[in-house]
C-alpha cells in the first residue's frame, strides 16, 4: 500500500508510535500501523532500551520491523533465567564437599532407613552389584509406602520393614514395572535438569558420570533455585517479577488436602500416598493454619523407632520435631513473585492463606522453577490480559 512518514515521539515499553495516515491526521499505534492501506516508515534513527539491550530502529525501518524488535526485547527480558540455566552445567552446582550415601540393594530396608536418619539425608541411590550399575533411589516416600501398605495395628509388627531387603521390596512394589533410573550427566545444562525434575515429577535427580558410572551428587529443586538466586542481582529483572501470584496464576488452588491436629498418622500417610503430595497443612477448628506435616517429618518415626504405633495423632508425632524446623512459612496471593522467590528458597513450599490465615493454596519449588525457567510469563501477547483469579477447593481429613 501507500507509505506515509511516521513522526516518532518519546517511546518506552508499549508507548505509542504516532503515525500519519493518508489524510494527514495523526493516530496512535503501539509500534504498528493499524490501517491496512498504510504502513509507516520511521525516518529518524530511534533507540529503545528494553530488557537491558539497546535496540536501534534505523531510518527507513518499517513499523512491522520495529514491533519485531520490541517483541524480541520483551522475550529476551522474560527469558533471562532460562538463558542462565542453559548456560550453566550441572557440574557447576556440585559443592566442593558434600555427603553422598549409596545403598546396595542387598541391604535390609530397616537398616537403610536408619542410615538415612543417621546421615541426615533424604534419599540415596541404589547400587545393584549383579548389574554393576545404579538401578533406582531409596527415599522417604518408600518408607511411607511400606508403613501405609503393611501397618495393621500397634500390636502387629511390620514384618516387611523388619526383615525385607531393598531388592525384595523393589520386586514386591515395582513388580514388572521396573523403569531405568532417571539421571543426568554432569555436563548437561541446568535447564535440562529443571525440565527433567518437573516432567518426571521427581524431587531428586542423581548426577552420574557416564564414563565412570559414579554418582556425583543429587540435584534438587531447592539447590537449583538457591544457585539461581546467587546471581539474581547480576541479571536484568524481568517485569513479571513485580507481578503477584494471583496475576501470574502460580501455585495450586484447587482440592488442597489438609489435616487436623488430632488426625492419626496412618491417615496422613494414606493421603501422602493417594494424593502424591509432599506436605499437609495442619488446620485447627477455626480453619487457621497452625502447623504442617511433611514427608520429611515421617522419617522421625524411624529415628525414634515409633513406627509401630501409627494410631498416634500428628500433634503427638510432631512433639519431638527438630529444633531446626523452619515453621509454617506463609504468603498471600497479592505478594509479588520477587518476594515469593526470596522466601521459598529457604524452605520447600509456601502455604497461601487469606486475611484470616485460612488456607487457599500451596506454592511449591517446582511451581517457581516452572514459572522462572520453563515457561516464564511476560510475553508481549500476555501484557493486555491478566489471568483470571483461581478458584479454590479444599479437602480435609
Amino acid at each position: 500500500g501507500d507509505f506515509s512518514v511516521c513522526s516518532p515521539v518519546q517511546i518506552g515499553c508499549l508507548k505509542p508510535v504516532y503515525w500519519s495516515n493518508a489524510l494527514g491526521s495523526s493516530e496512535p499505534s503501539f509500534g504498528k500501523a493499524t490501517n491496512p492501506t498504510c504502513r509507516c516508515i520511521i525516518i529518524p534513527p530511534l533507540t529503545l532500551l528494553l530488557g537491558g539491550q539497546n535496540l536501534t530502529c534505523s531510518p527507513g525501518a518499517l513499523c512491522d520491523d520495529f514491533l519485531s524488535l520490541v517483541t524480541a526485547a520483551d522475550e529476551s527480558e522474560s527469558g533471562v533465567y532460562t538463558r542462565f540455566m542453559k548456560s550453566h552445567k550441572c557440574y557447576d552446582i556440585i559443592p566442593t564437599s558434600s555427603k553422598l550415601v549409596v545403598f546396595d540393594t542387598t541391604l535390609q530396608v530397616k537398616k537403610a532407613f536408619f542410615a538415612l536418619v543417621a546421615n541426615g539425608v533424604r534419599a540415596a541411590p541404589l547400587w545393584e552389584t549383579k548389574k554393576q550399575s545404579f538401578v533406582g533411589m531409596l527415599t522417604i516416600t518408600d518408607f511411607i509406602i511400606i508403613l501405609q501398605r503393611y501397618y495393621k495395628s500397634p500390636l502387629v509388627q511390620i514384618y516387611e520393614l523388619e526383615e525385607h531387603k531393598i531388592e525384595t521390596w523393589r520386586e514386591l512394589y515395582l513388580q514388572e514395572t521396573f523403569k531405568p533410573l532417571v539421571n543426568i550427566p554432569p555436563d548437561a545444562s541446568l535447564f535440562e535438569a529443571v525440565r527433567s525434575l518437573i516432567r518426571n515429577k521427581i524431587h531428586r535427580l542423581p548426577i552420574i558420570d557416564p564414563v565412570t558410572g559414579n554418582a556425583l551428587y543429587i540435584l534438587t529443586h531447592k539447590r537449583i533455585l538457591k544457585f539461581l538466586q546467587l546471581f539474581l542481582s547480576e541479571m536484568p529483572k524481568p517485569a513479571f517479577m513485580k507481578r503477584s501470584l494471583e496475576e501470574l496464576a502460580i501455585g495450586t488452588y484447587e482440592d488442597i488436602a489438609f489435616i487436623h491436629p488430632d488426625t492419626a498418622i496412618i491417615k496422613a500417610l494414606n493421603i501422602f500416598v493417594e494424593r502424591r503430595v509432599s506436605a499437609l497443612p495442619v488446620v485447627d477448628e477455626s480453619g487457621k493454619v497452625v502447623d504442617i506435616y511433611s514427608k520429611f517429618d515421617v522419617i522421625n518415626l524411624a529415628a525414634e523407632k515409633t513406627y509401630n504405633n501409627l494410631d498416634l495423632s500428628v500433634t503427638q508425632a510432631l512433639q519431638h520435631r527438630s529444633q531446626y524446623f523452619e515453621g509454617v512459612v506463609k504468603c498471600n496471593r497479592l505478594e509479588t513473585l520477587e518476594t515469593i522467590v526470596d522466601r521459598i528458597v529457604q524452605v520447600h513450599r509456601l502455604v497461601v492463606v487469606d486475611q484470616n490465615e485460612s488456607i487457599v493454596g500451596i506454592v511449591s519449588l517446582s511451581d517457581i522453577l516452572q514459572a522462572l525457567v520453563l515457561s516464564p510469563p511476560g510475553r508481549v501477547a500476555s501484557h493486555s490480559h491478566s489471568p483470571p483469579p483461581p478458584s479454590f477447593r479444599t479437602s480435609v481429613v
